[in-house]
């Protein structure tokens, strides 16, 4: 999922190189969008281990 917000981030970055501002703005917005939950599912994830434990 960071792969995704990475190459989201990079499409913005060439986009706003070239002049496209509203691509640019929506493709920042995605990359944020997904960095976001990927942050929340490493959370969940980590606190999910944690009530777990291991045998």
């Amino acid at each position: 999922m960071l792969g995704w917000a990475l190459a989201f981030f990079i499409i913005a970055l060439i986009a706003a190189a070239l002049g496209f501002g509203g691509i640019a703005g929506a493709a920042v917005g995605i990359a944020k969008i997904i960095f976001f939950v990927a942050l929340v599912l490493l959370a969940l994830s980590l606190i999910a281990g944690l009530f777990r434990g291991r045998p």
